[in-house]
């Protein structure tokens, strides 16, 4: 039986899956800093850094239909904070021509979630404050020396890591799954994981092909 989405106000088939209204309270196990919101980026409190963690169950006619959205819309997250602020530290123009559009496409598809799944997304979790700015930077870029050549190949390398563990995850989920929506979604996932490895790898040759000239 159709319902109606209290988002768009659209009438959703009874396979689908809706996001809408759902809020999710957190707990930063650091400072105590309670959170609600649908996903942040890497998991943590934009107080102290800190890793959050679920402390309230919330309310879904299906928590197992809604899991799979949530951690797609949080490993997109997670993505699109890597290569923007890797961007201010990059200058040579082919590898940042390469992260923004990694970037660019990171935002895109989390852009297709929100509005394939209905998610009540907080537009401010792609822009965060100038403190989170700070944490984010010292938990991804810890110990990459930009002033050095070897920096840019140590973000090509960490970034190679996140995309390839994200994948794996992706390919686990939908070998686990029963064949319907949570499945397809995980493969589509991945596939979309698999043309980020690929650019990531062209440009991490091309950009060591420079340096050997």
């Amino acid at each position: 039986m159709a319902s109606q989405c209290p988002k768009c106000r659209r009438f959703v088939a009874d396979d689908a899956v809706c996001c809408a209204g759902v809020e999710i309270t957190w707990k930063c196990q650091s400072c105590g800093k309670l959170s609600v919101g649908f996903a942040f980026p890497y998991g943590s409190c934009f107080l102290c850094g800190g890793p959050l963690r679920v402390v309230a169950a919330y309310e879904l006619n299906d928590p197992g239909r809604i899991e799979p959205i949530r951690e797609a819309v949080q490993f997109e997250i997670d993505m699109f904070h890597f290569y923007r602020l890797a961007l201010d530290r990059v200058a040579e123009s082919p590898t940042r021509d390469l992260l923004a559009d990694l970037c660019a496409r990171e935002q895109e598809h989390l852009e297709e979630l929100v509005a394939k799944y209905h998610v009540d997304l907080d537009p401010q979790i792609l822009a965060p404050t100038t403190h989170a700015e700070g944490l984010l930077d010292r938990k991804l870029f810890e110990g990459i020396d930009f002033e050095l050549p070897s920096g840019v190949d140590e973000l090509y390398r960490r970034a190679l890591d996140l995309e390839h563990r994200t994948l794996a995850h992706f390919e686990r989920r939908a070998l686990k799954l029963p064949p319907g929506t949570e499945r397809e979604l995980y493969r589509e996932l991945a596939a979309e994981e698999v043309e980020h490895v690929a650019l990531l790898e062209d440009g991490m040759r091309a950009h060591q092909e420079v340096g050997v000239r």
